[in-house]
C-alpha cells in the first residue's frame, strides 16, 4: 500500500465510521474503496470488517447517554448478534470464494433499497409503534436479529438499516435510543466476526491486509466519534445518495472484475 492508497483507506474509512454512527451503510464505502485498490472481494470483506472494529466502539460510545436503561434488553439481543456472526462469518470463510461476488452483489442490491427507502421505512415504523408496547421485542425480535447477525458476519452492508428497522418495529422507544442500541449490536457483531477472522487468520491461512486493517481502524475510530457528535446534522438526502454512488460502483466493479 503505497501513501495515497493508504490516504484513500483512511478517508474511506472516517467517513464509514461516521455513517455507520448515524445509519449504518459505512461499508459501501469501504469495501468499495479496497476493490478499487486491487484487493481480492474476500480479503477485502474480512479486513473491512475487522478495521471497522473500534469505530462501532467509539460510535456506541458516543451514544453513551441514549443507552442508559437499555442494558437488559441489549444484553438479551446481544447474545442474538454473537450468535448470528459466528454463523455468517463461518459462512463467508466455508463457501467457495467464487459464491461471494453473487452472494455479496444481491446483498448490496438490497443494502441499496433499503437506504433508498429509509424515510419511508422510518414513517411507516413510527405510525406502526403508536399505541403498542414491547419491552423486550420478545422471540421474534430476537430471532431478527439474529438474521441481521448472520448478515453482518457475511457481509455487513446496511446491517445497521436492518437494525433499525426491527427496532423500531418490536419496541417502543425513542428512536435515538433505539439508534444507539443498534450501534451497540452492530459492534457486537462486527466484533465478533473480527475474532474468528482473525483467529481462522492464525490458524488456517485466511487471508487479511493488515495495512488495510489499521488505516480503516484508524479513519473509523475518529469517524464513529465525529458521527456521534455531528453526523445528525448531514442532510439525509446527501447522505444517502453518496451511499448509493458508492454502492452501485461496487456492484459494477465486482461485475466486470
Amino acid at each position: 500500500m503505497n501513501l495515497l492508497d493508504a490516504v484513500a483507506v483512511f478517508a474511506a474509512g472516517v467517513a464509514a465510521g461516521s455513517i455507520n454512527t448515524v445509519v449504518g451503510s459505512g461499508s459501501l464505502i469501504t469495501f468499495p474503496t479496497l476493490l478499487a485498490l486491487g484487493y481480492p472481494p474476500v480479503v477485502a470483506n474480512v479486513s473491512n470488517n475487522i478495521g471497522l472494529v473500534p469505530g462501532g466502539v467509539t460510535g456506541a460510545y458516543g451514544y453513551r447517554e441514549e443507552l442508559k436503561g437499555q442494558r437488559g434488553r441489549l444484553v438479551r439481543l446481544a447474545s442474538a448478534s454473537f450468535i448470528g456472526a459466528v454463523i455468517g462469518g463461518l459462512l463467508l470463510l466455508g463457501l467457495p470464494a467464487e459464491a461471494f461476488n453473487v452472494i455479496v452483489i444481491a446483498l448490496i442490491v438490497i443494502a441499496l433499497v433499503l437506504v433508498v427507502v429509509q424515510p419511508r421505512l422510518q414513517r411507516w415504523m413510527m405510525h406502526r409503534r403508536e399505541g403498542e408496547h414491547h419491552p423486550h421485542g420478545g422471540p421474534v425480535l430476537w430471532a431478527g436479529v439474529l438474521f441481521a447477525g448472520m448478515y453482518g458476519g457475511y457481509f455487513g452492508a446496511a446491517q445497521g438499516i436492518i437494525l433499525i428497522a426491527l427496532l423500531g418495529i418490536m419496541l417502543d422507544d425513542d428512536l435515538q435510543r433505539i439508534n444507539a442500541g443498534k450501534n451497540v449490536l452492530s459492534a457486537v457483531v462486527n466484533g465478533t466476526a473480527a475474532v474468528l477472522f482473525t483467529l481462522m487468520w492464525l490458524f488456517a491461512d485466511t487471508k487479511v491486509s493488515w495495512s488495510a486493517v489499521l488505516m480503516i481502524a484508524a479513519g473509523s475510530t475518529c469517524g464513529g466519534m465525529i458521527g456521534a457528535r455531528v453526523g445528525r446534522k448531514i442532510p439525509p438526502l446527501v447522505l444517502r445518495g453518496v451511499i448509493v454512488a458508492v454502492g452501485v460502483a461496487a456492484i459494477v466493479n465486482l461485475l466486470l472484475g
